[in-house]
């Protein structure tokens, strides 16, 4: 069966507490679930991790670059949090492994600070998703499924 990865970076771990007027109150466990119906009703498999650790999101984007090159994966989905505007090392990685990936933000950054504006991520993704909550998370899938087939 073919996968589907998705990916959080730093701090997401909160979500449902941290700044739950910008973010929303479900919780990350309730994303999982969200993304397992999904990836159920689609005839695909799920791998769902957070870190708050750029190189293990790195490692997991390796894996799952290879595991596309191998047919097993139809790519991921990619929530980098705050590593989003500064990490150039994640953005190299989806190249370097040609990951097909849609760029996912739970809040509009259009319409907040400055910094968070500027996307490393954006220039190598295949798609994104800003301001429309954990509910971008299922269409994110959803891209990437009609994409792959």
């Amino acid at each position: 069966m073919t996968t589907v990865h998705v990916l959080n970076g730093p701090n997401l771990n909160l979500l449902g507490t941290r700044k739950p007027e910008v973010y929303g109150t479900a919780t990350l466990d309730t994303v999982q679930q969200m993304c397992r119906e999904t990836a159920a009703e689609l005839g695909v498999d799920l791998v769902f991790r957070q870190s708050n650790h750029e190189g293990e999101l790195i490692d997991w984007i390796h894996e799952a670059g290879r595991d596309v090159k191998a047919g097993e994966s139809i790519g991921a989905v990619f929530n980098p949090g705050a590593y989003t505007h500064t990490s150039v090392a994640l953005h190299d990685a989806i190249e370097g492994v040609e990951l097909p990936v849609i760029e996912l933000h739970l809040s509009n950054v259009h319409n907040r600070e400055p910094f968070r504006h500027h996307s490393c991520i954006s220039p190598v993704a295949t798609g994104i998703i800003i301001g429309l909550g954990v509910q971008a998370y299922p269409l994110a899938i959803k891209a990437l499924h009609q994409r792959a087939n």
